[in-house]
């Protein structure tokens, strides 16, 4: 028996739901492994109808999932009240878009499914259900972390062989100086390389990292963050055997024929990773969180509330965050 993937069904106003029926119509033609949402069955049964698709929703188990896979969408079914408003958010669905996160998380945590790929949130929409989060990234730590030692989470970006990691998340730009230090940055390029290796298949990863200021710095004449920060911390894990190339600069780093050199590089702040992968990948990019014991992807975009329930919402993106999860878990398909 094949293990799932667990998704969650994301912000109810948005497209994600939209993208999970899609992929789950073209499930042949993108020769996707079996998943299991979770989601309020009854929200996505109406979604589904609004968009014409005449497949089944089953109510299963996530140990169920793969047996009822080619018979209907398995669908774990996630108490509340959520509404089928397209582009209309509500104040009534997010303590169940919280659970569906929660729930599939837990699936995964215990082993009944072997991989989280998430539907994007909104987290404004979020914060009068409890929601205390900068982000996704740092609540499935805070999931992961129950009963456990907590690891520091990192974001990666991802396009076929270019990644690129922020240092800094959800932060003001303000505050990136401050928030950038020796520790942060060498237990980051730690928990890069660890999973570049045990999560990618890639033996000796090679790591760049991006400067913070102008030229890098041009050597202390336009900032001293790399010379007193950036610098040292890279000198220390080459010393400890990792290769790691730095700090360069960010406005020749990213420039593709450059980047593919390198197995990820490491920016100092959002906009600055972020920026690169979706000017060269804008639909098909996926974001994926490393530093965790469980494999976590999700699409490189929003909520798109404006495409919700229109069916013109590329699955592009989402599709590719089901195909990673299912290559990253490949050892543990079966149960």
């Amino acid at each position: 028996m094949h293990k799932p993937l667990a998704i969650s069904m994301g912000e109810p106003a948005g497209i994600g739901p939209d993208l999970i029926l899609s992929a789950y119509a073209g499930r042949a033609e993108w020769s996707l492994p079996p998943f299991c949402v979770f989601a309020h069955r009854g929200f996505m049964q109406a979604r589904a109808e609004r968009l014409g698709f005449g497949f089944q929703l089953l109510s299963t188990t996530p140990d169920e999932a793969d047996a009822a896979f080619d018979r209907g969408l398995p669908v774990i079914d996630i108490e509340g009240m959520v509404p089928d408003h397209p582009g209309r958010i509500s104040p009534l669905s997010g303590h169940a878009v919280i659970a569906a996160i929660e729930a599939a998380v837990t699936a995964t945590l215990k082993g009944s499914c072997r991989g989280v790929v998430t539907g994007p949130i909104q987290k404004a929409a979020l914060y009068n259900a409890g929601f205390r989060h900068p982000g996704h990234t740092e609540f499935l730590a805070a999931l992961c972390a129950r009963g456990a030692a907590p690891r520091r989470p990192v974001m990666m970006l991802a396009h076929g062989g270019l990644r690129t990691v922020p240092l800094t998340i959800h932060v003001p730009l303000r505050d990136v100086p401050r928030l950038i230090t020796a520790e942060t940055l060498a237990e980051t390029l730690r928990v890069v390389h660890h999973d570049l290796r045990q999560r990618f298949g890639v033996a000796e990863p090679r790591i760049a990292v991006a400067g913070l200021n102008p030229h890098a710095g041009e050597a202390g004449s336009i900032g001293l963050e790399e010379l007193d920060l950036i610098a040292p911390a890279i000198a220390q894990l080459v010393h400890d055997g990792l290769d790691i190339v730095g700090p360069l600069p960010a406005d020749t780093l990213f420039y593709p024929p450059h980047w593919r050199t390198y197995d990820a590089v490491v920016a100092m702040y959002h906009d600055q990773a972020l920026i690169p992968i979706k000017t060269v990948a804008f639909d098909e990019a996926v974001n994926v969180t490393l530093g965790l014991p469980i494999v976590r992807t999700s699409p490189d975009h929003g909520t798109a509330l404006d495409l919700a329930g229109t069916g013109k919402a590329s699955p592009k993106s989402f599709i590719a965050a089901i195909r990673m999860a299912d290559e990253m878990t490949q050892g543990q398909d079966h149960a």
